[in-house]
């Protein structure tokens, strides 16, 4: 028997003749942690200590350094970040706010009010 995990799900789309599309949060935070490291400069997305420990061990979360809130047909974000050193980190923070919300507007139809970016390190040159 499957077990089921309980997680947030917001309706995208009713219809009585066919049924009813539900996105998870986490897919949501998933889509915008991946649409964030897609933006040159950002090296990954930075985590809780319980993520970073994780990831140390080789369990991998795709929506490390992602919190999202859903509100009807809105949706907040605040992201945290790792910026490569020698980038510009306001230019690197605006680019990942208009990456994500036209990503997270294109593949889920929810309004991106809020993309919040923190820069939580720099990683230096090897």
């Amino acid at each position: 028997m499957e077990k089921t995990i309980e997680q947030n799900t917001y309706v995208l789309q009713e219809d009585d003749g066919i049924g009813t599309v539900k996105i998870a949060d986490d897919v949501v935070a998933i889509i915008a942690g991946l649409a964030a490291t897609e933006v040159k400069g950002v090296v990954s997305m930075a985590g809780n200590v319980t993520n970073e420990l994780m990831s140390k061990m080789g369990v991998k979360k795709l929506s490390k350094g992602v919190k999202v809130e859903v509100i009807g047909k809105s949706v907040k974000i605040d992201l945290a970040l790792v910026v490569e050193y020698g980038y510009n980190i306001p230019a690197v923070s605006q680019k990942v706010q208009e990456k994500v919300k036209s990503t997270i507007e294109n593949m889920t139809g929810l309004d991106a009010t809020d993309v919040n970016v923190r820069i939580a390190g720099v990683e230096m040159p090897q």
